[in-house]
């Protein structure tokens, strides 16, 4: 089977997380410190605190931002539901924004009309690793008081406009899941120029733990423990430097696709921005006709080709139905979710494999 996505892990990680299991610190040690330098330096952010996946990352995000109870929260449909589970846990209210059928990022041009007395922040969600349209949504954020929080855990390393994803949000949300650009196996940061939300985060991630004036350990905040440990933090430093070397082969495989695929007019490739630089987490097609999608997943998935799903509107789980989310108000959204594969997409995938997977989807097509 050819996998949707694997890690990249070499020599030069093992012998990291090695060190560091000859140390004194497996956690709570100096590992964690200087990968949040490395992150925020990366990101071209203030501050970076890591923490145990890019779930609780969103969570803390929200906190510390003060969504809560009737809280409205302008987002995508087109997420993993983490995104929305989150503000679900604060109290706070999703608003589903349609999306642009190029990137498949919310569609900055009907956010306005979403926007409420009770609205507080715009979560984004670069998918599949391109940055979405900052420049129109900082301006409405700006116009209406609200908050931008960018779930990026698709988009470590991309740019907007030659900004760093990263830089771009009040918040931003990175994941390192074996599946992501960069992995520390399970993990995730928030990255912020706020030196409030920077001193907030670090406490509640900690269970609300600081010192006091007689360094004695008391507990101030009503925290979780949602650190990250310093294998993993070695882990992630070690990845880290590789960042540009896994992003480059990224765009190489890319580049294979749409030579393999570009004279199939039966699906649509996914497309880059100018001025934006994708992670390119995901590599997304959809098929022309909706009847296609599930046969030819079908079809490849017979042939050992690993294709998936991102995703599901979050709106069309039951639980989300059962609560009153769906909606009919989002039809680009269910166009992409009747059309839309996964195809494989990571660093060790070949040149044969990519044109194994094209040429299996032209034999579908009688191409």
């Amino acid at each position: 089977m050819i996998n949707y996505g694997a890690q990249s892990i070499d020599q030069s990680d093992i012998a990291a997380v090695t060190k560091v299991l000859k140390s004194p610190w497996l956690t709570q040690g100096p590992n964690v410190a200087a990968f949040e330098a490395a992150l925020a330096k990366a990101g071209e952010a203030k501050y970076a605190v890591a923490v145990a996946n890019g779930t609780v990352a969103l969570h803390l995000a929200y906190l510390v931002a003060g969504l809560k109870k009737g809280d409205e929260v302008i987002t995508t449909p087109n997420t993993f539901v983490a995104t929305t589970n989150m503000l679900l846990a604060v109290g706070a209210k999703p608003v589903f924004c349609d999306l642009r059928l190029d990137t498949y990022n919310l569609d900055e041009n009907k956010i306005e009309k979403l926007i409420t007395p009770r609205t507080r922040a715009i979560v984004t969600v670069d998918f599949a690793g391109q940055a979405c349209a900052y420049n129109k949504i900082l301006a409405l954020a700006k116009k209406y008081k609200l908050l931008v929080i960018a779930d990026a855990c698709h988009a470590i390393g991309a740019t907007y406009e030659g900004k760093k994803v990263g830089r771009l949000a009040d918040l931003t949300i990175f994941s390192f899941h074996p599946v992501k650009p960069i992995t520390t196996a399970e993990g995730g940061a928030i990255l912020t120029d706020n030196e409030d939300y920077y001193r907030k985060l670090m406490l509640l991630r900690s269970h609300g733990v600081t010192k006091d004036k007689k360094g004695f350990n008391v507990m101030t905040e009503f925290g979780y423990n949602y650190r990250l440990t310093d294998l993993q933090a070695a882990l992630g430093l070690s990845q880290l430097k590789k960042l540009p070397r896994l992003a480059k082969k990224r765009h190489e495989v890319v580049r294979w696709y749409k030579k393999e695929l570009g004279g199939v007019k039966k699906i649509i490739l996914p497309s880059e921005l100018k001025g934006n630089s994708s992670a390119w987490h995901l590599y997304v097609i959809r098929t022309i006709k909706p009847e296609d999608r599930l046969p030819l997943y079908n079809y490849l998935r017979q042939a050992e080709i690993g294709v998936n799903f991102h995703y599901p509107t979050v709106y069309s789980h039951p639980y989300y139905t059962k609560r009153g989310f769906a909606t009919k108000s989002c039809p680009n959204a269910d166009l992409y979710h009747d059309t839309a594969i996964t195809l494989p997409l990571h660093t060790k995938l070949t040149k044969s494999e990519v044109r194994y997977i094209a040429q299996t989807i032209k034999n579908y097509f009688n191409a």
